[in-house]
């Protein structure tokens, strides 16, 4: 896809956030070879890794600016050091395991050139080891009942059954597009919750300013799934269990944040710690309770970023 001429190209800023992981950040940043788009600033935040990423990424994309942080962040704080870096119009925030597909920015800077009350934009995303097999078309709401929520065609077979704009209740946080005007009123993403849900929550606020999220269809990403953290780690187990909770009190209004209570306390608590007991995962069973530890130690779980 060529840019026509006489036409105006705001700057995006392509943020992305490494840890100990240069190689597929590098791998990241070679996709960019597949962007036609010809206003971009891209922006590399290592997360203090033992391995300094600069020769890796400038290998691939000599222009990244690549920003040093001396303590890990997080995945909300490592982003929110590379939001107050850009100084592009509209930031895309993208993880570090995925590779750009032709066309990706230009179909997402569609949607707000027609939509003015999006807030947050998404592409479609396919699993990078299985293409053609949708990861992500949308998400489903949270449920109250049980803090949870799914991804729209996970795993199916793509075949045009979700090549349709649309409104969804979460962007993927693997790939997101945000203008810095909006940012700016809605704030930065929440550092509370340093890896998973910071995206649901950081949704929820968008939508409280009046911001639609949005999914679309005609823009693509490849996503290789969980490269930092591990697909089944006790570090996953920790963060999915202590910000589910946190989520919810964060975000769901009495009595319907009792209601969750009551189901994790008498549902989810018995089933995890009976599973991971018979499968005799004591690392994950002890990362489970911590996470509910921690929420019971902060009575008062607002700590809201500012841009």
């Amino acid at each position: 896809m060529q840019p026509e001429n006489n036409t105006y190209y705001p700057l995006v800023s392509i943020i992305t956030v490494n840890y100990n992981n240069a190689s597929v950040t590098a791998e990241l940043m070679r996709s960019l070879r597949y962007n036609s788009y010809p206003r971009l600033e891209v922006i590399v935040v290592d997360n203090a890794s033992t391995e300094n990423p600069m020769t890796a990424v400038h290998k691939e994309y000599p222009a990244a600016k690549v920003i040093l942080s001396d303590k890990n962040l997080g995945f909300a704080g490592g982003n929110n050091l590379g939001i107050r870096a850009a100084t592009g119009e509209y930031l895309f925030l993208v993880n570090n395991d995925t590779e750009f597909t032709e066309g990706l920015i230009e179909g997402l800077l569609e949607v707000f050139s027609k939509h003015p009350d999006a807030g947050v934009v998404s592409p479609k995303f396919h699993y990078f080891f299985h293409k053609g097999t949708i990861e992500y078309a949308g998400y489903k709401a949270v449920d109250a009942l049980t803090g949870r929520n799914s991804m729209i065609g996970c795993k199916e077979q793509d075949n045009g059954q979700y090549d349709a704009f649309s409104e969804t209740h979460y962007a993927h946080g693997g790939a997101m597009m945000v203008p810095a005007e909006a940012v700016r009123k809605v704030g930065l993403m929440p550092e509370i919750y340093f890896l998973y849900y910071e995206e649901f929550d950081w949704c929820e606020q968008f939508k409280r300013q009046g911001y639609k999220i949005y999914y679309q269809y005609k823009s693509l990403i490849y996503h290789k799934e969980s490269m930092t953290t591990g697909k089944n780690s006790p570090l996953k187990t920790y963060y999915i269990t202590r910000n589910r909770i946190l989520f919810m009190r964060r975000n769901v209004e009495l009595p319907a944040r009792l209601v969750f209570a009551l189901y994790f306390i008498f549902l989810t608590i018995p089933k995890n710690t009976a599973q991971f007991l018979l499968k005799k995962e004591s690392v994950h069973l002890k990362a489970f309770w911590n996470g509910i530890f921690w929420n019971l130690k902060r009575p008062k779980p607002d700590n809201i970023c500012v841009a």
